[in-house]
């Protein structure tokens, strides 16, 4: 299923407080999958990835059924800067609004697919802050992981010009 249209990004911290929101287009829809393709509005100063400009381009892979997403990061010639995959509840999607939880782990995935799990300590405080469940603490661990099998393997999306080709991958 393929649509088009302006679609918001709604990001919430455990307890529903609203963390961030931006706006993108919905480039495509397949399954559970949901790619957006979004510019960032303001500069931004991101503490690892330094200044991010005004225009610059996102991918965005959002599953349904997934404790992860993740945002490729495109350069002026549309080639692919880094992956920044964020570890989160499983979005919803209603009323062209992709809304998730945000549990702070995240991965920073350069060009050449070395990467760093980043924010664990951050993760284990607002687990005790929040209480997160020991489900949602197990299957955040079981995305890290899934993340870095589908990075060592070079699945989908972790591979330059792959953006719609879009093969399964076993939870």
């Amino acid at each position: 299923m393929t649509e088009s249209g302006q679609v918001t990004v709604r990001v919430l911290k455990y307890d529903g407080s609203a963390y961030r929101s931006w706006s993108a287009r919905l480039a495509r829809r397949e399954g559970p999958l949901i790619v957006l393709d979004a510019e960032f509005d303001i500069d931004v100063q991101h503490h690892l990835l330094g200044d991010i400009r005004r225009g610059t381009r996102t991918v965005e892979y959002y599953w349904l059924d997934r404790w992860y997403n993740i945002f490729r990061f495109l350069d002026d010639e549309g080639e692919t800067r880094l992956y920044y995959c964020n570890i989160n509840m499983p979005p919803s999607f209603e009323k062209q609004v992709v809304t998730y939880i945000d549990l702070d782990i995240d991965i920073l995935v350069q060009p050449d697919f070395s990467y760093e799990v980043l924010d664990l300590e951050e993760f284990e405080a607002n687990g005790a802050r929040y209480g997160y469940s020991d489900e949602v603490r197990t299957k955040a661990r079981a995305a890290v992981n899934e993340l870095t099998f589908l990075i060592d393997k070079r699945e989908f999306p972790f591979v330059e010009h792959s953006a719609f080709s879009v093969p399964s991958v076993a939870n």
